[in-house]
């Protein structure tokens, strides 16, 4: 049976990856909708290729490019944060939710409202509005399946289990570039050397991320929301090779782990046919060649963002907001050249130690603390910057 798809992000990487999926099988899948935040050319080939029922472009600005691009198409053209929402209420059988920042927040939201299958590539979603999005959840009946290779392996090691019987739950880290360097050889790093992850294929951002191991905080908080076994039973362990990308222990004692080649069309592939399977172009992991698997503690001392973030989901509330929208701002701070590399955990630190709002109720407020740590980041930086 075909199925009616919506791809939100479809221009970056995993939208890229999910249509090359959606490729090898078109009969499957029917396209409804496509979008992306400004690039038009690739979502106007994007939206041609796949026959879309609409493609969006997040800059109201471009709106006229669209239209044009594609022109004769039959695709229908829309623009702007409105779009985005109105879209994500089509009726679908699933989504790819995989727009890159707060920017996914509202769409993601409403896709989870109408009840769809939603799979869920966006961090800043159960981040920033983790309670919201699981309460959108529970209320329409929707299907949230995680995308991130770490919350997609939990969730297979969850297949056939119940999770009144685990016992903790491992997220398992590469370490990123830098994972030996000390605190003084950080200081010197380029955003060249940076956004080179030693075994995943990235953007900019969630390179830079990886490098300074804030990936992974933010990771421990969605994990809190989609699995709960209570914080202090969500640990974090270094694992160079990426080949098991986490470890679910039951109260038996027996652990069950997700191994696989560092290709995220896994994860995208289990969420795309979930609960069935469908062949992949992946490489089969090959434990021969590999050869051995290392494992180590990490260390916050080098890496704060583990502790920031811990600390951000345990005090709940906006402070998690607060910590994404501080690290986006500092993050593209020193991608620019304007701050150094340490300084990204320090500017997060000094935002968070100034946040005392109330909890936020509504994305409207979430969006407020965003917005609040926005400004008081870019302060920061205009203030440390090299």
């Amino acid at each position: 049976m075909t199925r009616r798809i919506s791809i939100f992000g479809a221009t970056g990487s995993v939208g890229t990856s999910t249509l090359d999926l959606v490729g090898r099988d078109d009969g499957a899948w029917q396209v409804v909708a496509l979008t992306a935040h400004s690039d038009v050319a690739a979502l106007s080939a994007a939206a041609r290729k796949y026959r879309a029922d609409v493609a969006v472009i997040g800059q109201e600005a471009l709106y006229a490019d669209l239209r044009d691009a594609l022109a004769g198409s039959g695709i229908r053209a829309e623009a702007g944060a409105q779009a985005l929402i109105d879209v994500a209420r089509l009726d679908v059988d699933w989504t790819m939710a995989s727009i890159v920042g707060t920017a996914g927040l509202e769409p993601t939201l409403a896709a989870l409202e109408r009840g769809h299958t939603v799979a869920l590539a966006n961090k800043e979603s159960l981040v920033s509005a983790g309670a919201l999005m699981m309460q959108a959840v529970r209320e329409s009946g929707a299907t949230l399946l995680p995308v991130d290779s770490e919350h997609n392996a939990i969730f297979q090691c969850l297949a056939g289990g119940s999770m009144e019987d685990v016992r903790r739950i491992t997220l398992t880290a590469s370490g990123g570039p830098f994972r030996e360097f000390t605190r003084e050889q950080m200081a010197a790093v380029t955003p060249a050397q940076a956004v080179k992850h030693p075994n995943w294929s990235m953007g900019a951002k969630i390179s830079i991320d990886s490098a300074t191991m804030m990936n992974k905080g933010l990771e421990l908080i969605e994990a809190d929301h989609l699995f709960p076994v209570g914080l202090d039973n969500i640990e974090i362990l270094v694992h160079p090779q990426s080949v098991i990308h986490s470890m679910v222990e039951y109260r038996d004692c027996s652990t069950l782990a997700q191994l696989g080649s560092p290709d995220m069309r896994i994860p995208i592939a289990h969420a795309l046919a979930w609960p069935r399977r469908i062949t992949t172009p992946c490489l089969p992991l090959d434990l021969v060649t590999i050869g051995r698997l290392d494992f180590e503690a990490p260390d916050p001392v080098r890496f704060p963002g583990l502790r920031l973030a811990r600390d951000a989901a345990r005090a709940g509330g906006g402070h998690p907001a607060t910590l994404n929208a501080a690290n986006e701002v500092a993050v593209a701070a020193f991608l620019s050249g304007r701050i150094g590399f340490l300084d990204i955990a320090a500017i997060v630190e000094e935002v968070l130690s100034g946040y005392s709002a109330p909890t936020p109720r509504s994305i409207a407020e979430i969006l407020e603390a965003d917005g609040a740590a926005r400004h008081a980041a870019s302060r920061i930086v205009e203030r440390v910057q090299v």
